[in-house]
């Protein structure tokens, strides 16, 4: 028996039979074992890149102002069954490409057929848009265009000038997922989603030159693109007690706290035998205000803002500086990776706290699992 590499990366020394034709005249590997083809799945489908989906609609529900209920599971669910759509879709799709530039891929190695590939896209298209219907109808009114974006996205125009554009509404239609299923509106969500969408255009432009390289001014556009979005996540809203500004009328609302002299302010103005200017420092009582509530938030969406600009500052300029496609794939892997600590802030930034620290928490295993399948 001839022992050799196999081309879908057995060791040295594995036996190997004869490889059968399929209809698309793919060779299919005749390594056995079920590792190899969970292995070829995992490829197909990026599994490391699930970690980033749930975020967008917990990140819609925040942004509601709703807290998460079953509805939001189920939107999630539907989120994960079209996001594993077009990967599998987007494999089959570029199946011709990818035997020339990324022959080690699933179908153009021949570990998994075109046509399984494209029964599972379809199957969890129906499954991602049979949970939103489950949802609620306000859930289905934008799964439907969500699912019909990623499969034009796919088979289309990916390769046009539109196709980052494109991509971004899809990852903001993911958002506004969450919201509609959990509230049943998703106007209140609309500028996290142009945020959240702002960041995958960036992305999208990167990875279209990550097989070949090119010019260094889509990771510096994404570079820009990533200081300008933290800046607005974590830009703290102006007026009201609690971002240590005096409204615009001039008078300090009732907040329940003592001052010194014992007096309660219950209706909003200063008491007479303790006088303040309106533009002078406010009481210790009020003071404290500023380290509680809002402001502990506004802490976290700092933080976690400043995460999402470190998980892709590197990168991001390395590629700048060499163009080539190792380093442009390990750009598109960190922008990818950054979309969670970005949902996690859009979250903490409606005052999600909690919801915010467990999206925070699934970046770590995004980029644990990442270090075994690569997710671009």
């Amino acid at each position: 028996m001839n022992l050799r590499e196999s081309p879908c990366g057995c060791p040295d020394g594995a036996p190997i039979a004869a490889p059968r034709a399929t209809a698309d005249d793919a060779p299919l590997c005749a390594c056995p074992g079920r590792s190899h083809r969970g292995r070829a799945w995992a490829e197909l489908l990026r599994l490391p890149a699930l970690f980033s989906v749930p975020g967008d609609a917990l990140a819609g529900t925040a942004a509601t102002g709703a807290s998460p209920n079953s509805r939001t599971l189920l939107a999630i669910g539907s989120s994960l069954c079209l996001y594993e759509a077009g990967m599998a879709l987007n494999d089959w799709a570029d199946r011709d490409v990818d035997a020339v530039e990324r022959p080690h891929r699933p179908l153009p190695s021949g570990r998994i057929r075109p046509a399984a590939a494209l029964t599972v896209a379809c199957a969890l298209t129906g499954a991602g848009l049979a949970l939103a219907a489950r949802a609620g109808r306000p859930a289905l009114a934008v799964a439907a265009p969500l699912a019909a974006t990623v499969w034009a996205y796919d088979l289309g125009l990916k390769h046009t000038p539109a196709g980052p554009m494109v991509m971004g509404t899809a990852r903001g239609l993911d958002l506004l997922l969450g919201a509609a299923a959990t509230s049943g509106s998703t106007c209140p969500a609309l500028p996290s989603a142009a945020l959240l969408g702002t960041h995958t255009l960036a992305v999208t432009t990167v990875s279209r030159q990550e097989a070949q390289g090119g010019s260094p001014l889509p990771p510096l556009a994404a570079l820009a693109t990533t200081a300008f979005l933290t800046r607005l996540v974590t830009r703290r809203s102006s007026g009201g007690p609690t971002t240590g500004r005096r409204p615009a009328t001039g008078h300090w609302p009732a907040t329940g706290h003592r001052l010194a002299t014992g007096h309660r302010l219950a209706t909003g103005h200063r008491p007479a035998n303790r006088p303040w200017s309106a533009t002078g420092p406010r009481p210790a009582g009020l003071r404290a205000d500023r380290f509680t509530g809002r402001d502990s938030g506004a802490l976290l969406t700092t933080a976690l803002g400043a995460a999402y600009a470190a998980t892709t500052a590197r990168p991001y300029f390395h590629a700048t500086l060499n163009p080539s496609p190792p380093l442009t794939q390990r750009a598109v892997g960190a922008g990818i990776r950054a979309t969670i600590p970005l949902q996690a802030a859009l979250t903490a930034r409606s005052r999600g706290t909690v919801t915010a620290l467990l999206i925070a928490a699934l970046a770590p295993l995004g980029a644990r699992f990442a270090k075994k399948v690569s997710v671009t």
